[in-house]
């Protein structure tokens, strides 16, 4: 038994409900509401964010019943992994659907959850709740940072694998 890989090591089409439940890194990016230009179809990342978002701490106040009160709330399956290519460069179930192992940064590595704030991962402190937001055109929303691999992540990696194999 102690030659056994830890399940985040494995295949994603392995792994069984919780192991797929705690592979998320709680980062939030999945929760910034998206949309799609009609002329161009590029998709365009906002800083909003579902109402359920915990803004301050980046992570779902309704996890558990999240789709009751959002019903479009994204649930990730190995075949969704497949098609988003939207989710974040640093997201770990992007990262193992391409072979790729975790950051060095991610909680399960670290044993700390508030290792994906510190490493400027995590939407905590950076993104408003639409219900909050003011009445302002969409355009304005609009960031590039959620595609992105932040800084302090990218230093975070092992001197060998300083991309994290999201370049």
């Amino acid at each position: 038994m102690s030659g056994e890989r830890p399940f985040y090591q494995r295949p994603l089409e392995e792994l069984d409900a919780a192991e797929w439940e705690a592979l998320c890194d709680g980062c939030g990016r999945c929760c910034l509401h998206k949309f799609e230009d009609e002329d161009t179809g590029e998709l365009a990342h906002t800083w909003l964010a579902c109402d359920l978002l915990d803004c301050e701490t980046g992570h779902c106040s309704d996890y558990a019943r999240r789709r009751e009160s959002v019903p479009d709330c994204l649930q990730l399956t190995l075949e969704k992994v497949a098609q988003y290519d939207w989710l974040p460069p640093t997201c770990a179930y992007r990262l193992r659907f391409a072979g790729q192992p975790l950051p060095s940064w991610h909680p399960l590595l670290t044993g700390d959850p508030d290792s994906v704030r510190r490493a400027g991962v995590s939407v905590a402190g950076r993104v408003l709740r639409e219900c909050d937001a003011p009445d302002l055109p969409i355009i304005d929303y609009v960031v590039d940072w959620p595609g992105e691999v932040p800084l302090a992540a990218r230093l975070l990696q092992p001197a060998s694998d300083a991309t994290g194999g999201c370049e």
